[in-house]
């Protein structure tokens, strides 16, 4: 009778869904993947100093895709892909490996941390309205209401003077983490078509193998900039690979399969205040209150989402 009803009995005698605890589950995933990902702004900072964006961009994925493809092979060895899929394999892979990078380590390198992580609060209304656009999904009142509340706290947590720099480096450099945003933003509509019939370790093999092949011949526009590097630069590129590209995108996988689409997007916007708190430990800059406040701001985004989720999962119920 429990498996068919789907639920189980509570410390309080009541009856909850079992799909609650894989909810937690997957907002946990996300916590980790913010936390990786926060972090990599400062490691790509660090590490374009010394390697070129993109030759950067194909070591990090190529440590990540026989990492992946080990893994694979022991944990789902019969898995296949089906030819129909691979033209949306191949496109996930461009966009959220091959272009997202290429757009992210250039963009960092011209435009500042600020500036960077400030763009990210872009995703979630691209991602919302491509999710309306091609799903069909409802656009409810406290959907809309989280992300601006969310774009509000990440605008807060990334800027002190409410100004962006729009030099010409620094101009650059934004119009390219805009590009990476739009690119993610697309990645993940089309892993939303695909998550239901592959696994999230799966989808991010096979993507990360196809991102990884563009990145060899563009890469060869840099031959000029090569050179040895610093074990710093190679830390932090190790770091990218493993934590941010192996484990992260297992994660953000996972929780996507999981979670709404506009909550995964609403956790991206904790990215900036990761980022900031990550560039005050380790490179010592400076965090301002109102920057505080602004991530704050951004949890209270992400519990607004998880409100309407509990209840549409208490209706599903009932």
């Amino acid at each position: 009778m429990k498996s068919v009803l789907n639920k189980e009995m509570s410390l309080h005698g009541e009856f909850i869904p079992v799909q609650s605890k894989e909810q937690v589950w997957a907002n946990l995933a996300m916590i980790a993947v913010i936390i990786f990902w926060g972090i990599s702004y400062v490691s790509i900072k660090v590490a374009v100093i010394e390697v070129p964006p993109i030759t950067m961009a194909l070591i990090r994925f190529a440590i990540a895709s026989l990492m992946l493809g080990i893994m694979i092979r022991r944990v789902e060895p019969q898995s296949k892909l089906d030819k129909l899929d691979l033209p949306k394999m191949i496109l996930g892979g461009i966009f959220g490996i091959t272009l997202y990078f290429i757009f992210e380590n250039i963009g960092v390198k011209f435009s500042t941390a600020t500036n960077a992580s400030l763009i990210v609060s872009v995703v979630p209304i691209i991602t919302i309205l491509l999710d309306v656009l091609f799903f069909h999904s409802k656009l409810s009142f406290l959907k809309l209401l989280g992300v601006f509340v969310a774009i509000w706290g990440s605008y807060l947590a990334v800027t002190a003077n409410g100004k962006l720099e729009l030099n010409s480096a620094h101009f650059l450099g934004n119009l390219l983490m805009i590009c990476a945003m739009m690119s993610w933003a697309f990645f993940t509509m089309v892993n939303k078509s695909l998550q239901k019939k592959y696994s999230g370790l799966f989808l991010t093999t096979y993507q990360t193998i196809f991102g990884t092949l563009f990145f060899i011949p563009l890469s060869l526009l840099e031959y000029k900039d090569w050179h040895m590097f610093s074990l710093t630069a190679l830390a932090n590129i190790l770091f990218l690979a493993v934590f941010c590209s192996f484990a992260g995108y297992l994660f953000y996988t996972y929780a996507l399969k999981r979670l709404d689409v506009a909550l995964t997007t609403i956790y991206l916007n904790l990215i900036p205040v990761v980022g900031v708190i990550s560039g005050y430990l380790i490179l010592n800059e400076h965090v301002l209150p109102i920057q505080l406040v602004g991530g704050l701001i951004t949890l209270l985004a992400i519990v607004i989402i998880n409100l309407e989720l509990a209840a549409l999962r208490r209706r599903r119920v009932s």
